[in-house]
């Protein structure tokens, strides 16, 4: 891209000539993004409703002000159709909040921009059993007590509520109970989906810290100690062939493939959009790659968003 000097012309000398007709027309021609604001009091999930909607496939920005909503969505309309969807979340840290949101407001009426507005409400016990539990002050309290700011939002936003699409109580909800109300409102028929990450690893090396499932290969004969496999790793041919010819070898790969669809179940219920599943054998080199490799693919299968990772490979 060049660079534009200070007469409007780029940086190779050339002139460069702009009209309000044709950036008009390439705004009307784009796809307008469809538009979700996040708001409602402090502490009553307004983060964990922005990450639902990131793990729907949202576009999510925190913490913008009102006033550039709608370069935002001029910006995602100008992306030829790569941000669809996007989330703002505001707060009312700002005293001017409600007069830049109007503005915004209008702004995206007048340019046929489709928004909603969910608010998330919460009962002043419930807030401050929140804010006391992390030990933070409410933002709007000041001086005084928690409770004193949250009475100074609930008089601002009580405007925003009125006109919200959709308000959420979150008082009795614990996370994965609100996740739920937002994937009903926002998934649509697509079931939310789960994705993947299947690491292989070498106890020798430690267990994966970030690891929600842990596999053990260790079970099955050690290819280092076949002369001729030894020099090659689990994305070999004859490695893989080795291990899966072994008792027992693909029985596992059938079973615990089953497993993980229960498991997978149940952590789409529960609102669990991550999960890793670390394969271990010795030194994560052969028969952890190999397993890690065909799991995988059988997730791959069944419809799951799945990236593999040799983490110790060639670490020997």
């Amino acid at each position: 891209m060049n660079e534009r000097d200070g007469d409007g012309r780029d940086g190779d000398g050339a002139e460069h000539v702009s009209t309000g007709t044709t950036k008009d027309t390439e705004v009307a021609d784009a796809a307008i993004p469809e538009l979700v604001i996040i708001s409602g009091m402090s502490g009553a999930g307004r983060s964990t409703a922005a990450k639902c909607l990131e793990d729907l496939g949202w576009f999510v920005v925190d913490n913008l002000p009102p006033a550039l909503i709608p370069t935002m969505v001029e910006l995602g309309a100008r992306s030829q159709g790569n941000v669809a969807r996007i989330a703002v979340v505001v707060d009312v840290r700002g005293r001017r909040f409600f007069d830049n949101l109007r503005e915004s407001l209008a702004d995206l009426e007048a340019k046929g921009v489709t928004r909603r507005i969910v608010f998330l409400e919460s009962s002043d016990d419930a807030l401050v059993r929140r804010f006391e539990s992390v030990r933070r002050p409410h933002p709007l309290q000041g001086d005084g007590r928690i409770v004193d700011g949250i009475a100074a939002e609930r008089d601002l936003l009580r405007e925003l509520r009125g006109d919200a699409d959709l308000v959420i109580d979150t008082s009795s909800l614990n996370v994965h109970e609100l996740r739920a109300k937002m994937d009903a409102s926002f998934a649509g028929d697509e079931e939310p989906a789960l994705r993947a990450t299947v690491m292989s690893f070498g106890y020798k090396y430690g267990l994966p810290v970030d690891a929600d499932l842990v596999v053990d290969c260790r079970f099955l004969p050690n290819p280092h100690w076949v002369p001729e496999l030894r020099p090659f790793t689990g994305l070999s041919e004859e490695v893989s062939a080795y291990v899966f010819n072994q008792p027992g070898a693909k029985e596992f790969l059938d079973r615990y493939t089953e497993l993980l669809q229960l498991i997978a179940t149940g952590y789409r219920r529960e609102g669990k959009r991550y999960v890793t599943v670390a394969v271990g054998c010795t030194g994560g080199k052969h028969r952890s790659v190999a397993m890690s490799e065909k799991l995988a693919a059988r997730l791959v299968s069944e419809g799951v968003e799945t990236v593999v990772v040799h983490r110790d490979m060639g670490r020997e």
